[in-house]
């Protein structure tokens, strides 16, 4: 067999243990989440009102699929949403909380339903793999 078509198949297997890792933490984000913006007692009115409001990066691909997808995943990953919960805790600014906990909610549940962070060539292109393609399709790591 060739060496690049054993490779290949080698990671498309790996890489469906992988995704189904990604997902899981993804679910155990968006319930963590859950859980602990119950316990702010904010309304869940403020909840659902806000919860789409990281796909307003989406907007970002207007201007092209290069910094559409920088906006789009500086907005979906993790790391913002913790900081503004950390500078809440350290700022003893509660009230900020509850809007750290929804904005890492919608991110687990992207990620437990498949949207990934995105790559510069398009849309589709996500680190849990192609959105509407064939499981393990490549995908460019441009």
């Amino acid at each position: 067999m060739d060496t690049n078509v054993s490779a290949s198949v080698a990671v498309q297997t790996t890489g469906k243990g992988v995704n189904a890792i990604l997902r899981l933490e993804g679910l155990a984000a968006a319930a963590l989440s859950a859980v602990f913006f119950a316990r702010t007692g904010a309304s869940w009115w403020l909840f659902a009102a806000l919860w789409l409001a990281p796909d307003l990066s989406l907007l970002g691909y207007l201007a092209g699929p290069n910094l559409g997808s920088r906006i789009y995943n500086a907005i979906h990953s993790y790391l913002t949403p913790a900081t503004l919960a950390v500078s809440a805790l350290l700022l003893r600014s509660p009230e900020l909380l509850p809007f750290a906990l929804i904005w890492m909610n919608h991110i687990g549940v992207d990620r437990l339903l498949g949207f990934g962070l995105k790559y510069p060539a398009g849309f589709a292109g996500t680190h849990l793999g192609r959105l509407g393609g064939r499981s393990g399709e490549a995908i460019p790591a441009s």
